[in-house]
């Protein structure tokens, strides 16, 4: 289990062990934007969860350039509908926004390494991270579903369970309640964001967190709100019905 001294809390830091709490630039500035990290945030970002910092301005413009292509953006919603049920599933049993997790695997998805999820390429150790969410076996060993010294047998059968797309989201929405229980934020606090302030720093924290770009979070949040991702979780779609002749 991970101990947290100090978490995120509606939109400012709190340190657990004493009372005295450091606010973060959203506590100071209402009007703050909720994806901007304070330097004592980001410190304790990395102490606690490692997260890696910034990406370099040449990477987000490739980052930029890739969102722009209107044939792989189809391609991408494609495969987020396929993963629709379990989707809605997953949002169901953690009670985490099905957004949340549309957002998250339609950037991951987008932004997919060519070959990273070929079984070959994946158990040759050459990529850390698979599936639609881009998750690691570090993940499976902090949700209890891998020992730290598993043995190769253990390791290839993880990785095949990462490399299954219904079971990448499963573990997807169990890492987004684990970081919600270590933030101690309630599911809820995933709905409405861009109705209220701490929720959208929760969720821009929690994009973060499994990312660990700064600039993740700001497409995460404006993912939640994409009107053809919306229509693809929410809407129904009907069957056109036979015409006549």
């Amino acid at each position: 289990m991970l101990s947290l001294g100090s978490v995120v809390t509606n939109g400012w830091l709190r340190n657990s062990s004493t009372p005295i709490r450091e606010r973060s630039s959203l506590a100071e500035q209402p009007e703050a934007d909720p994806t901007t990290f304070t330097a004592e945030e980001l410190k304790e970002l990395q102490r606690r969860f490692g997260v890696h910092g910034p990406q370099p301005k040449l990477a987000q413009l490739f980052t930029r350039g890739v969102d722009q292509l209107t044939p792989l953006r189809s391609h991408t919603v494609s495969r987020l509908e396929s993963l629709r049920p379990v989707v809605l599933r997953e949002s169901n049993r953690t009670g985490i926004n099905p957004m949340l997790l549309a957002a998250i695997l339609f950037d991951e998805m987008q932004h997919a390494k060519p070959g990273e999820d070929l079984p070959l390429a994946a158990h040759s150790g050459l990529f850390s991270t698979h599936g639609p969410a881009q998750l690691g076996l570090s993940e499976m060993v902090k949700q209890g579903l891998l020992r730290e010294d598993a043995t190769p047998a253990e390791v290839a059968e993880a990785r095949n369970q990462l490399l299954d797309p219904e079971r990448n989201v499963e573990l997807l929405a169990g890492k987004m309640a684990r970081l919600l229980s270590v933030l101690e934020q309630p599911a809820a606090s995933t709905f409405h964001v861009s109705q209220h302030r701490s929720r959208a720093k929760t969720v821009a924290t929690l994009a973060y967190l499994h990312n660990g770009k700064l600039d993740y979070p700001a497409r995460i949040l404006r993912y939640m709100q994409d009107p053809e991702l919306h229509g693809l979780i929410f809407g129904e779609r009907r069957k056109p019905a036979p015409s006549l002749i």
